[in-house]
């Protein structure tokens, strides 16, 4: 195990390479996915991989020490940029919308989250968002998906978010887009499911994405929580039936939990990825959200011994070590290291299971060796994509793909280290149910 303090000295010298990232155009603040950037992407201010996304390292950061003054001023400006896009903003969803927008105000503390909310209903049709991306030759153009992160369930997801901050439109919304995503399910034989894509709107049929991130996991955790949040009985019951048909999914047959990373399977891709978007640390979540809500069990078994079994497939996956070209090339939140290890802690300090801990260690060291100095002050990560001439890749910098991430990482599990399981935690709009005391 390294020591606390160099996990500490680690996450300051990635976070102080982020900000000497930030760029401005205007009075606005951006950030590029790479220093090649020298002009704003499509999505340079949300949480997924622009300026908004470090809004949730200053939340963790606040944990370990006092914020600086230009770390301060860095929130206002965040704060006045995400604020002032409202107006004219039609993207909703939970990686750079107006949903993205409630978590990062509510990360910072400051007001605006109810524009955001009244921008939602504003944009709502009878039917759900409108995604912008739906614009290819297999959809629909006035297509509508189902997913937490792009979808009608990242509309919930935000909406409960709100309601517990006490935000102003934010049960109208809840109440919406539950009704919308409720409407939008599919019984089978053991349950419900949820396409991320409804049928009706597709020209071609897709390839379906079970887990977290594009897939039923993630719409029924979302549910759960929500019933939670809502006192929904109903909104539980339709998570639960979720969780009984993803259940049938599963390859859980050495006591794990694992679902295809696309059904059917692609040439080419693993059946089996261990993330937080397309893996068992992401799934974890549905059921440590129906534990939150009293379900006694799912497919025969607690929702907490699920979310055991989650655990079991990632220590029994390999990661964080690159087995083979191809395999577990990325450190970052969404689809990589750092993200598994802040679901691994998150059971830790529910309930204490030391080989989580120890689990969760072994991910942060991993990190700790992976990492890149730029000088004696800076850091970051470059991950690999195994097929190109040159493996490895630019340098990521936000939240989910980048140093920002991983940083705060570093810094929680430095501080729960020193501290045990009490140590606060920073609830986000994806974690809450997940926390202990939360």
């Amino acid at each position: 195990m390294v020591d606390p303090d160099t996990y500490r000295s680690l996450a300051e010298a990635s976070w102080a390479w982020v900000r000497s990232q930030v760029r401005g155009r205007g009075s606005d603040l951006w950030l590029p996915s790479n220093p090649a950037q020298s002009e704003p992407g499509d999505f340079p201010v949300g949480m997924h991989s622009g300026v908004g996304g470090l809004a949730h390292v200053m939340a963790e950061i606040r944990l370990s020490r006092e914020l600086s003054p230009d770390e301060l001023a860095l929130g206002e400006g965040i704060a006045a940029t995400l604020v002032g896009r409202i107006p004219q903003e039609t993207e909703y969803d939970y990686f750079d919308g107006h949903v993205s927008t409630i978590g990062i105000l509510t990360a910072l503390g400051a007001p605006g989250s109810e524009l955001a909310v009244a921008r939602l209903l504003e944009l709502a049709t009878p039917d759900g968002w409108q995604p912008s991306w739906l614009d290819d030759d297999r959809t629909l153009p006035d297509g509508r998906c189902n997913d937490v992160t792009l979808g009608t369930a990242s509309v919930l997801l935000g909406a409960v978010w709100a309601a517990r901050h006490g935000i102003p439109g934010a049960l109208e919304l809840a109440d919406r887009a539950s009704t919308i995503l409720v409407d939008e399910r599919l019984e089978t034989s053991a349950g419900l499911d949820w396409e991320f894509i409804p049928a009706r709107f597709q020209r071609q049929r897709r390839g379906e994405m079970p887990n977290w991130s594009h897939g039923l996991a993630g719409i029924a955790g979302t549910l759960a929580a929500a019933g939670v949040e809502l006192d929904r009985a109903d909104l539980v019951e339709a998570a639960r039936l979720g969780a009984e048909h993803l259940a049938t999914l599963a390859d859980s047959g050495d006591g794990g939990m694992r679902l295809p990373h696309v059904m059917p399977g692609q040439d080419g891709l693993d059946t089996y990825t261990y993330t937080w978007c397309h893996g068992p640390a992401g799934t974890s979540l549905l059921f440590a959200a129906l534990e939150r809500a009293g379900v006694a069990a799912v497919a025969g078994r607690s929702a907490y011994d699920w979310e055991r079994a989650c655990l079991h497939s990632l220590r029994a996956s390999g990661i964080p070590e690159r087995c083979y070209p191809g395999f577990w090339d990325n450190d970052g939140r969404c689809c990589g290291t750092a993200g598994v290890g802040d679901v691994v802690l998150n059971v830790w300090q529910r309930h204490g299971d030391d080989t989580d801990l120890a689990f969760a260690v072994t991910l942060a060291d991993a990190i700790v060796d992976r990492a890149i100095q730029d000088g004696d002050s800076l850091a970051f990560w470059r991950f690999v994509e195994h097929r190109n001439d040159d493996p490895l890749l630019p340098p990521g910098v936000g939240w989910m793909q980048g140093a920002a991430g991983i940083a705060a990482y570093l810094f929680r599990i430095a501080r729960v280290l020193e501290q045990g399981r009490e140590a606060d935690a920073v609830a986000r709009m994806d974690t809450w149910w997940a926390l202990p005391g939360s």
